[in-house]
């Protein structure tokens, strides 16, 4: 287990396009504190949208170029028959891929938010709950993105995953639009037939809270919960298909 861990690490840190997002997320810190040095930036909504967005945005770009990368090069490269060759189970090769990389999302997050929040506090923005729970939320969707990715990694090409998991992503986003618009038509058939094909999405459009924040939005505690058990739930059952695909998947020499 510890060389998997090992194995992904390095993979992760090797990877030209974790040091491509760090540098542009760097670059756009820099352009941030200049426009408040400037006050030109002294709304608190703008600093607020422009730092979730932030945080969503480069580490989905991670996910995405990283992750769909990792799974490919392993049977591109045949290194993956070196690593079943040992005394390892398939599935716990992909799950321990999927902890490690998700520990990883966690602690880049997490040390996000820190500065976030420490960026908010030093502007005496006001820290609404909403503020915590969209990050909690881009975790949960770059946790779900990271699921998608892999599984579709397992029996796709990687530029065909990445393509594929960017529509699901905006796809999933859309769905609160669409289904305002098919209930205007109020036909029953059309409507239980896209709120059908919406279980088979993530849900995005639920959890995509950072863009209501402050603007009055009444949301129950049960509203959140539900989500991140479903996000959760969604997480785990695309992780069960993942792991029953790579297990009967047959590699050649």
């Amino acid at each position: 287990m510890l060389n998997i861990a090992l194995n992904t690490f390095k993979e992760i840190i090797r990877n030209k396009y974790l040091y491509m997002i760090v540098f542009f997320w760097l670059i756009f810190i820099l352009f941030s504190i200049v426009l408040w040095k400037l006050t030109i930036w002294e709304d608190s909504k703008m600093i607020v949208d422009f730092w979730l967005g932030m945080i969503e945005i480069f580490w989905l770009l991670w996910v995405l170029f990283v992750w769909s990368q990792l799974l490919f090069k392993e049977i591109e490269w045949k290194t993956i028959f070196l690593i079943l060759s040992k005394p390892i189970k398939r599935y716990e090769f992909i799950l321990w891929k999927i902890i490690w990389f998700s520990l990883t999302i966690f602690l880049i997050i997490f040390f996000q938010s820190i500065l976030f929040l420490s960026v908010l506090f030093i502007k005496d923005i006001n820290i609404d709950y909403l503020i915590i729970w969209s990050i909690i939320n881009i975790f949960l969707k770059l946790e779900i993105t990271l699921a998608i990715v892999f599984f579709l990694s397992s029996f796709m090409s990687n530029m065909i995953t990445i393509a594929t998991a960017l529509m699901v992503y905006f796809a999933s986003h859309s769905f609160s639009t669409i289904i305002d618009l098919v209930n205007r038509m109020d036909n029953y058939i059309v409507i239980n037939f896209v709120k059908i094909i919406q279980l088979l999405f993530p849900p995005f459009w639920a959890l995509n809270t950072k863009d209501v924040i402050w603007n009055y939005f009444n949301f129950t505690n049960s509203f959140f919960v539900l989500n991140t058990f479903y996000s959760i739930l969604y997480f785990t059952i695309i992780t069960f298909f993942t792991v029953l695909i790579f297990s009967r998947k047959k590699f050649e020499n």
